[in-house]
């Protein structure tokens, strides 16, 4: 007669590989590798159900560009997405920085907002398929056809690009003949904006693998989140900043943080444990020697930033990072355009590395009148709870451009964290909630 053994697992040698968070074990419906090699050379890799099969294994096609030329591209869209949209000035109508100080552009001129956009549109495409996936070579012109082909079947795909060239790939376009639209001939910008990646699909790029994961904890009754901020910013209210830190602080245990020696000694804390860390300050790209600049925080401390080598400083010495496991918003306003070679995800990678499940952040230099109302759309459906950021991050944009002809939601991105939510054992009440 056969018994049943009781069995007390007391070490745990897969290290937590049962526990892997759900989202992570679903599998985005794209995964596009860039792989830098030896030689100056990019091997990209793509694979997924939403992409048909190749004899039973991945995509694969060794790239003509060098990697110094795709960043250079990538720097030349940030610059233009700050010369063209947010930094134009008309002649005629006397209104300075439009696009830059309006959030609603429902009024301005179709024909001009068209021509920006069309300018944008073709700088996008221009650096996925004229640069990244360029040339002639059979295997690279067959790998640009099968990756446009599945991005443009159709719209909502989950879409991660795991690469070591970090490109603002929300802001990258398909050709006009991958989404053929309707037009009356009228200008007309909505036309254009469902060939920009970030509004089709939900995306994320990770950077490489996804570091080491703890199990997901436990739906907290109450969520902790932290505002880190420069009390020196918007001191006139010429933003909804305020409201921002108004619904951060509803139903949730509220932390604010305006210096840096205050948010070091959170993160030299073993026991830190919060849902949403929100940064509202300054930033800029700071030098780092023979290394890639890097993105660099101000709070309202008149010296001091906070960079990644702050982030790995105060959180190496926990073997397991301990209960760390925050989603980030970085909305670091006029966090100023990165030089080539400079790189914007390197504080994002210190803190998914730290143990952040994912990181949202500008990829230009972001007025701070569209950066506050950004965040507040985007924490109003995020704090409700049961929403992924990836599904958040693509309707907002999506708001933005389709009801109010802006097209600046597209200009934020997530590092990691496309599955990212935060979970609630009890709901906030939806009839108390700011509405916005």
């Amino acid at each position: 007669m056969s018994t049943e053994l009781r069995v007390r697992v007391v070490q745990d040698p897969s290290r937590g590989f049962t526990a892997l968070p759900d989202e992570i074990t679903q599998g985005p419906d794209i995964t596009v590798c860039l792989d830098v090699l030896s030689g100056d050379r990019v091997r990209a890799r793509m694979h997924g159900p939403a992409l048909p099969s190749l004899l039973g294994t991945e995509h694969r096609a060794d790239l003509t560009a060098r990697p110094a030329d795709v960043r250079a591209a990538a720097t030349r869209l940030c610059r233009q997405w700050k010369d063209l949209l947010v930094g134009f000035t008309p002649d005629d109508d006397g209104v300075e920085y439009p696009y830059a100080s309006l959030v609603d552009l429902r009024a301005r001129p179709p024909q001009e907002l068209s021509e920006i956009v069309d300018e944008l549109a073709l700088a996008g495409q221009q650096l996925l398929f004229g640069t990244l996936l360029g040339g002639t070579e059979p295997r690279v012109r067959r790998f640009r056809e099968y990756l446009a082909e599945a991005l443009s079947a159709r719209e909502g795909l989950r879409v991660r690009f795991d690469s070591e060239l970090y490109l603002p790939w929300p802001m990258v376009c398909l050709r006009p003949e991958d989404v053929p639209m309707r037009t009356t001939g009228a200008p007309d910008p909505a036309a254009v904006y469902p060939r920009f990646l970030g509004h089709r699909h939900q995306i994320e790029q990770t950077g490489g693998a996804y570091p080491w994961l703890s199990s997901r904890r436990e739906a907290p009754d109450v969520p902790v989140v932290s505002l880190n901020h420069d009390e020196r910013l918007d001191r006139r209210g010429r933003t909804r900043a305020a409201e921002v830190a108004a619904l951060l602080a509803k139903d949730t245990r509220f932390v604010e943080r305006t210096t840096r020696s205050e948010l070091r000694r959170a993160l030299l804390d073993a026991d830190l444990c919060e849902h949403l860390m929100y940064f509202w300050c300054h930033g800029h790209f700071a030098p780092n020697g023979a290394h890639p600049a890097s993105l660099a925080l101000r709070l309202t401390d008149p010296t001091g930033t906070v960079d990644a080598h702050t982030v790995r400083e105060c959180r190496q010495h926990l073997e397991d990072g301990g209960p760390f496991q925050p989603f980030v918003m970085l909305n670091a306003c006029h966090a100023g355009l990165p030089a080539e070679g400079a790189d914007p995800a390197f504080l994002g990678g210190a803190l998914i590395q730290a143990g952040a499940r994912g990181v949202l952040g500008p990829q230009i230099e972001m007025p701070q009148v569209f950066a506050a109302e950004y965040a507040l759309e985007f924490l109003t459906r995020f704090l409700r709870g049961g929403r992924t950021a990836g599904e958040i991050a693509h309707a907002v944009s999506r708001y933005f451009a389709d009801e109010l002809h802006n097209p600046l939601g597209l200009g934020y991105a997530l590092h990691c964290g496309m599955d990212a939510r935060l979970d609630r054992a009890v709901p906030p009440d939806p009839e108390q909630e700011i509405t916005v």
